[in-house]
């Protein structure tokens, strides 16, 4: 099944990023994509590089790390730590590109499920305008596209 829409990046403020998108896959499958590490192999990559690792302890205190080495022959690393974990409706983590790690953010994820279909909202609070914009500017929003395609048809499979 073919994406239905596109994510919308909004600026809600001077330090956040808010990511809006729908996928045409109940929030239980599109939660299992997003947190499972053998379905998030399958999307995180966005089509730029190879996966090196994926580990997710799914729990408050728990961490998570995702490594892949990037079309380009350099790694790209990300990791942080659960602060709050409630199945299929909403994740709280932080999040550390390894490359610049003084600029961690906390990143607030919700699925919201209606007739079938369920909307993500991704809610990244940087500490620093100047972190925020460095983390626009970075090319994200393009790998963000291509990883939330593959995302839905990684939830629509899982069913």
């Amino acid at each position: 099944m073919p994406a239905t829409t596109r994510a919308v990046v909004a600026l809600p403020n001077d330090t956040s990023i808010r990511i809006t998108r729908e996928f045409a896959a109940p929030r239980h499958l599109v939660y299992r994509a997003w947190t499972e590490p053998d379905l998030i192999r399958r999307w995180w990559h966005a089509n730029r590089g190879e996966i090196v690792s994926i580990d997710v302890d799914l729990r408050v205190g728990g961490a998570w790390r995702y490594v892949m080495t990037a079309n380009g022959g350099f790694e790209v690393a990300f990791h942080g730590s659960y602060r709050e974990v409630v199945a299929d409706e909403r994740l709280v983590s932080t999040e550390i590109y390894e490359a610049m790690p003084v600029a961690e953010a906390v990143d607030t994820v919700t699925f919201t499920e209606h007739d079938g279909s369920t909307t993500v909202t991704l809610l990244v609070e940087h500490s620093t305008r100047e972190f925020r914009d460095m983390h626009l500017n970075s090319g994200m929003e393009d790998g963000l596209q291509d990883a939330l395609v593959l995302l839905e048809r990684v939830a629509v499979e899982a069913a």
